[in-house]
């Protein structure tokens, strides 16, 4: 497989007011067609961090792509620094300049002469060309190194790249295909998820297997390549057979669906709708619930009964209750399970009461430690359970837990 690198150029990428989304879009291109991204790198607008990075992309790389830096100011150096380190010639094509000129003239605009330096082009370099924008790009064979130099502005890079560079690149990598599946993991932590995946997956080359954390859950990343789809679905589906035997139920999902879409389907799907009432998450479950197309055929009704009050006039939790075992116990999380599934007319409902934090924690009741029940028909199960983290970390895991609690029971 071919490996690549991108380079961001520009200091506001260095900023906490943007985000470099470019990389992440260039690397699901590149992968799409075969090809490996090793490096990403952001440098500023500094002529002699960029010099050095872009001589050590282009001596470990087979593919270099840089995005920003081509615009008309004193700040948009990349030309300058690529033909610094390729000693290669600028010239001024005279075709690109009176394309820019026509295109200031079609606004009524006179050109700025700081514009010219857009039609400034490296000797032996083929021109991109950018109807989106004022600035071209280029394309490069430097040794066994292609390098494209593309501008910053998505609506301007995005394009570009897939009229004139993937071509390209997808000539060199021949006939690859690259297929990826992903296993959505909850209810085991990173490091106990790779004590048991790993010795399945280390036995593979190909497919090759990545593990993220990501909200609370994790995620298994498997990518394999081949010459055909057939063969590339057949190396998923043994790779991920294999680990499906050892993770078993902690898997949601092998379709790359979210866990509260995950519940959806199988509540809609076996006709049972469901009800929430919530203390410390505030409503992120019911939001969660039906941030998924389609959840009003199953969810009915979501309440925050924050106060002992409201727990009391819309649940129906017995003062004495709250007395003697307080807001966040097991006793109020069912009382408040079974009090909105009744409220609602729900097959299911959920109760869930906690210390989300910073402050609110005792000794006994530490911050982090939170009820979540489950109501239906018959019984009313709960689950304690104790997280660690800041207040959004904890919600965030709660939520978690509350739809899988409801996963397990309609599996």
């Amino acid at each position: 497989m071919l490996n690549a690198e991108i380079i961001a150029i520009g200091s506001e990428m260095l900023t906490p007011f943007r985000v470099d989304t470019n990389s992440l879009w260039l690397t699901e291109r590149l992968n799409s067609i075969g090809i490996d991204v090793k490096l990403k790198t952001v440098v500023g607008d500094d002529e002699s961090r960029l010099e050095e990075t872009i001589r050590d992309a282009i001596k470990r790389s087979e593919i270099v792509i840089s995005t920003g830096g081509l615009g008309p100011t004193e700040d948009d150096i990349t030309r300058k620094i690529f033909a610094r380190v390729l000693k290669r010639r600028l010239i001024l094509d005279d075709g690109i300049l009176e394309a820019l000129k026509a295109r200031f003239a079609k606004r009524n605009m006179p050109m700025p002469e700081i514009n010219a330096r857009q039609a400034l082009v490296m000797e032996r370099a083929e021109v991109l060309p950018n109807p989106n924008g004022t600035a071209p790009g280029m394309l490069i064979a430097e040794g066994k190194c292609v390098i494209a130099m593309l501008p910053g502005p998505p609506r301007e890079m995005k394009p570009m790249f897939d009229a004139s560079v993937a071509p390209v690149l997808k000539q060199q990598v021949g006939d690859v295909v690259i297929l990826r599946r992903k296993l959505s993991i909850f209810g085991l932590t990173e490091s106990r998820t790779d004590e048991l995946a790993a010795p399945v997956y280390t036995k593979f080359q190909n497919p090759t297997t990545t593990i993220l954390f990501k909200d609370g859950n994790i995620e298994l990343h498997l990518t394999a390549q081949s010459k055909t789809d057939t063969e590339a679905n057949r190396l998923l589906d043994e790779l991920s057979g294999q680990l499906d035997e050892v993770l078993g139920e902690y898997i949601y999902s092998r379709r790359d669906e979210t866990l509260e879409g995950v519940v959806g389907e199988l509540l809609r799907w076996r006709g049972y709708s469901l009800a929430t009432a919530e203390s410390c998450t505030g409503g992120l479950l019911a939001g969660r619930v039906t941030e998924v197309p389609g959840s009003s055929e199953y969810f009915l009704e979501g309440v925050v009964t924050y106060s002992n009050e409201a727990k009391m006039r819309m649940l129906g939790v017995p003062k004495e209750m709250l007395d003697e075992h307080g807001a966040v116990s097991e006793p109020v999380a069912c009382a408040m399970a079974a009090g909105v599934r009744k409220l609602a007319g729900s097959t299911f409902g959920i109760g869930i009461t906690g210390v989300a934090g910073p402050g609110g924690g005792t000794e006994e009741k530490p911050v982090g430690l939170v009820y979540i029940a489950l109501a239906d028909e018959d019984n009313v199960t709960a689950r304690k359970l104790i997280f660690p983290g800041d207040r959004q970390f904890i919600r965030t895991l709660t939520v978690n837990s509350a739809l899988d609690l409801l996963r397990r029971r309609l599996n």
